[in-house]
């Protein structure tokens, strides 16, 4: 034992032991130091940014959308208004069985076929992660029966929505347009021209007419509220808001009672209208027929009214007044009558012989007039007054190609008015170049004779022939026709008003614009193609009829409207300023099919001015003597 003891080196296991538990102290202490060096880095390097990671979780930042503006008529009466109710919401990505849950949620929300339709088409259209309407405009009712039972349905929630409400139904529904669910595209714009930020929370856009060419008006600056959630995700208090600042309100330049005049003396015609106050270039009716209802397309269309809009023979969606191209026929003689005079091929005095046809030199092709057998001794002004084709055939192949295009393109004709709405088409004022460049063709003498008379090559808008009326009606005074009279800025209650003043004038002789106007105002009287539209009127009309071929007739073949088809037959066009010595309104009228100009056209034109200038709805004309209106143009 006493070896054993002997044997053992106190004072060395001493040192070790105190060597092995320094290292453990330093060990410790290091590792220590580490910790609270990590908890220095994150709680005092790292403080701002774990700060609001923290707050991100507790703290939503949630868009609120702006009211959109009204759009009102030139009277104060509203067209578009906006309303808040509550929509029924499914978010695709979050529902596993998503038959189930619609059939589940229709026992306790009535959910139509066409709901189910919409909403189909609405997901072929939109993300899977988007929240999508199954059904809008809730009541109380329903509101609180999906509530009580909103735990069964994970990703369906109901949301309170801005809806916009269009009160007049189809009127002037191609000028007023509608909004759209926002699609790829629009975004696409949207983040082109860095507008994307103030659509957060947004829906709907503006699709069509004012809607979408003034969407920036319309829709306002979008506000936020910080709102502090629990840890499923549910609002429990506002920290903060930011407004939204509303859309400003447009005052259109169109009489919505005017309007609906003359809609309804289209009745079943297909067709367009446009009416614009000359001195000031605002556009008082403007009529596309038929129309739509801009309300099916608020929360997404569905599959069948889709169909039924686009597959009718009769495209109610198309925007003849501001996209349809047709030829002018005889509504084109009037500029064609100015250009001889002022281009010095004609005199008021100069006089043709009509045959009923007319013969280029050296060839022995028979151009024929709409009379057979013709109207005998023609002046300029008699040319105008019976629509004499004859005598514009002969001042057509004086004037030549580049004269006309030159001359009559300065009435707007060939190109966009500029009017304050996208989609316009330029029509067409046919010339050499463009014949070489469309048809590596050139331009020959028959070419000029056709478009003479308003056929041929050339075509018209509606808004471009009213535009062109305007002109003529306002001393060449060339007005940029718009629909917008102003703009009331919501956030300092300021008025814009639209721009009134002439981008420039025509120079033109008065002595041959009053020989014109008076010729014109022959039409309307006793003798001329539209005795019925100044028959009995307390105001004078100068006017113009036009008959435009919708499918060519051989010259040897005579057109009977009652053996051709009724799409096939003749378009019927009216143009007219009035009162005619003091002009007020100018405007044009295209019936599709409608025939002859006089007969068809002519009646709406009365009905659009009585209204207007007298402020009554207009009776049928009654003259004391029988009227004889001849059957063309």
């Amino acid at each position: 034992m006493k070896r054993s003891a002997e044997l053992r080196n106190h004072q060395k296991e001493l040192y070790y032991f105190r060597w092995r538990l320094g290292i453990a102290a330093a060990a410790a202490m290091l590792l220590f130091t580490l910790l609270a060096g990590r908890f220095f880095f994150l709680q005092v390097a790292q403080y701002d940014y774990f700060h609001t990671l923290a707050e991100n979780n507790r703290i939503s930042l949630v868009p609120v959308v702006p009211n959109r503006g009204l759009i009102l008529d030139r009277n104060g009466v509203v067209l578009a208004h906006s309303y808040s109710a509550y929509t029924l919401e499914i978010t695709p990505s979050k529902v596993k069985d998503l038959e189930a849950t619609i059939s589940e949620l229709a026992e306790l929300v009535d959910i139509q076929a066409r709901d189910r339709r919409r909403f189909k088409k609405l997901m072929e259209e939109s993300r899977n992660f988007e929240s999508l309407p199954i059904r809008g405009r809730l009541n109380d009712m329903e509101v609180a029966r999906f509530a009580v039972n909103r735990y069964r349905f994970p990703g369906v929630e109901i949301k309170a929505r801005l809806f916009r409400h269009y009160p007049k139904g189809e009127l002037a529904s191609h000028a007023i347009g509608h909004i759209g669910r926002i699609n790829d595209a629009d975004l696409d714009r949207l983040e082109e021209s860095d507008d994307l930020a103030n659509y957060r929370g947004s829906d709907h856009i503006g699709k069509l007419g004012i809607e979408q060419s003034y969407e920036r008006q319309l829709h306002g600056i979008t506000g936020f509220e910080q709102v502090e959630t629990d840890a499923g995700g549910r609002a429990i208090r506002t920290l903060s808001r930011r407004n939204p600042v509303s859309g400003n309100n447009l005052t259109l330049t169109i009489d919505s009672r005017l309007q609906e005049v003359a809609e309804q003396a289209f009745d079943q015609h297909r067709g367009a209208l446009v009416a614009i106050e000359p001195k000031s270039g605002e556009v008082l009716a403007f009529v596309s027929k038929p129309g739509f209802d801009p309300n099916l397309f608020i929360d997404g269309i569905d599959p069948v009214s889709w169909d039924a809009l686009n597959n009718s023979p009769d495209k109610p969606l198309n925007n003849r007044a501001l996209r349809g191209q047709y030829p002018p026929g005889s509504t084109f003689k009037p500029f064609m009558a100015l250009a001889g005079l002022e281009l010095n091929k004609r005199s008021p005095s100069y006089a043709i012989s009509d045959p009923g046809y007319f013969m280029l030199p050296g060839n022995s092709h028979h151009y024929r007039d709409w009379k057979p057998g013709g109207h005998g001794s023609v002046d300029l002004q008699k040319s105008i007054i019976i629509s004499c084709d004859t005598y514009y055939y002969g001042l057509a192949n004086d004037l030549g190609p580049d004269n006309i295009f030159n001359f009559i393109g300065q009435f707007g004709f060939g190109k966009k008015t500029g009017i304050d709405i996208e989609g316009e088409t330029s029509g067409l004022l046919p010339s050499r170049e463009w014949k070489m460049r469309r048809y590596k063709q050139k331009w020959y003498a028959g070419d000029t004779i056709s478009v003479g008379i308003g056929q041929g090559y050339n075509l018209a808008t509606p808004l471009q022939l009213a535009f062109a009326t305007a002109i003529l009606a306002n001393q060449g005074k060339v007005i940029r026709p718009h629909m917008v009279r102003s703009i009331l800025d919501s956030g300092t209650n300021q008025v814009q008003l639209a721009e009134t003043k002439p981008q420039t004038t025509l120079t033109l002789k008065p002595e041959n614009l009053d020989l014109v106007k008076k010729a014109m105002i022959g039409v309307t009287q006793p003798g001329g193609t539209a005795p019925r539209v100044g028959a009995n009127a307390p105001y004078l009309v100068a006017g113009k009829t036009g008959t435009a071929q919708v499918i060519a007739i051989k010259q040897t073949e005579k057109y009977v409207e009652s053996r051709v088809a009724e799409r096939h037959r003749d378009h019927a066009l009216f143009i007219a300023y009035a009162p005619a010595d003091e002009p007020k309104i100018a405007l044009a009228i295209l019936v599709e099919n409608g025939g002859h100009g006089g007969s068809t056209a002519g009646p709406i034109a009365r009905a659009v001015l009585d209204y207007y200038l007298l402020g009554k709805l207009p009776a049928p004309p009654v003259s004391a003597a029988p009227v004889v209106e001849e059957e063309h143009d």
